[in-house]
């Protein structure tokens, strides 16, 4: 007699290559919408294709569908992703990924007027954007605006906390 496990394999986070994430705000109809974009430079054991198949099980294991869906945070309190907003860092935590970053004024101020952000956790890698150094607006736009980006990543409106004093 054979039996198939249904487990998953464990999650390695040598897997998922260097993580970064980056808060911007860009234009929108009714403001200034606040961003932050999370991805992997793509340097996992697996290379880009092994970051973006253990990205999108990340994801995927904490119900965050991959695709064109925009799911509400506000509406699912037990979605098991947050963002705190304090001293001048947006900080993004969920299982096996906890990522701070310096956001810019503009961000914060706009982040401040909605009470929430558009977070997109890309599943595919960017190299060129390397934690701590500048990424040109126009680099930025292309990967982040880019068809094969937003269809293969997860999008959250995600509430703001704050540390309550």
């Amino acid at each position: 007699m054979t039996s198939t496990s249904s487990e998953t394999p464990s999650l390695r986070s040598a897997d998922l290559g260097t993580l970064a994430v980056m808060a911007f705000s860009g234009e929108a109809p009714d403001g200034d919408m606040p961003y932050l974009l999370a991805y992997s430079l793509g340097d996992g054991e697996g290379g880009p294709e092994g970051s973006a198949a253990a990205i999108r099980q990340l994801l995927i294991d904490n119900g965050l569908p991959v695709g064109d869906k925009l799911i509400d945070g506000s509406r699912q309190p037990s979605l098991p992703l947050t963002l705190l907003v304090e001293a001048g860092q947006a900080v993004v935590s969920m299982p096996y990924l906890n990522a701070r970053c310096v956001a810019p004024p503009e961000w914060l101020e706009a982040v401040g007027e909605r009470g929430y952000a558009y977070f997109l956790f890309a599943t595919r890698a960017w190299p060129v954007a390397q934690p701590g150094r500048p990424v040109a607006p126009e680099d930025l736009t292309a990967f982040a605006g880019d068809e094969e980006t937003l269809l293969s990543a997860s999008h959250v409106l995600l509430p703001a906390r704050r540390l309550r004093g």
